[in-house]
């Protein structure tokens, strides 16, 4: 049995794709999964499977969520094993000061960090971004609403990525609630 991590894009934003957690709770138990837990509103999800292709386990509960709900939503899903990573292979340790102003994008695809070339850091600092994996790493120590970082990255720099980000308090909140 595997231990997995469901991260959702984009649902109970502004009113906008409203999945209600007690709804997602019954979808996964629905596709078989065990000992499911939600975290906060925001697609959370963590929860117990035999199938052992995390790629197959999301494009399952992608598939479901539009079958049942109407919606397309992208669903990044995460070993327990591959969170633990992330969180130990942090590059910007500093971020974890202030947790909800540290990121931390997941991205389906492993990110190219040729994608950051050319984009000065003298440009956007304090703020700092890296790269690793399929992770991407923001340090917004002003906050988001701050950022320097400005179109250039979010709007082009990301264009084109399936990637969803949470704040360094839920990734270690997931974390505990996967090892739990």
């Amino acid at each position: 049995m595997i231990r997995y991590v469901a991260l959702l894009r984009g649902i109970n934003v502004s009113g906008h794709n409203k999945i209600p957690m007690a709804r997602l709770r019954d979808l996964l138990t629905g596709l078989g999964h065990t000992d499911v837990a939600t975290l906060l509103q925001s697609g959370n999800a963590v929860f117990t499977s035999d199938d052992a292709d995390p790629a197959a386990v999301g494009r399952a509960l992608a598939a479901r969520i539009t079958e049942e709900l109407g919606l397309t939503i992208a669903v990044h899903i995460r070993t327990r094993e591959e969170l633990s990573a992330v969180v130990a292979g942090n590059p910007l340790p500093h971020g974890t000061a202030l947790p909800k102003q540290f990121l931390v994008g997941f991205c389906n695809e492993e990110f190219d960090p040729a994608r950051l070339d050319g984009l000065d850091p003298a440009s956007y600092a304090p703020d700092e971004v890296r790269a690793v994996g399929r992770e991407l790493y923001v340090w917004l120590p002003t906050g988001i609403l701050e950022t320097r970082l400005g179109p250039d990255f979010w709007q082009k720099r990301l264009r084109g990525t399936d990637c969803t980000t949470r704040n360094w308090a839920t990734v270690t909140k997931l974390l505990a609630l996967a090892e739990g």
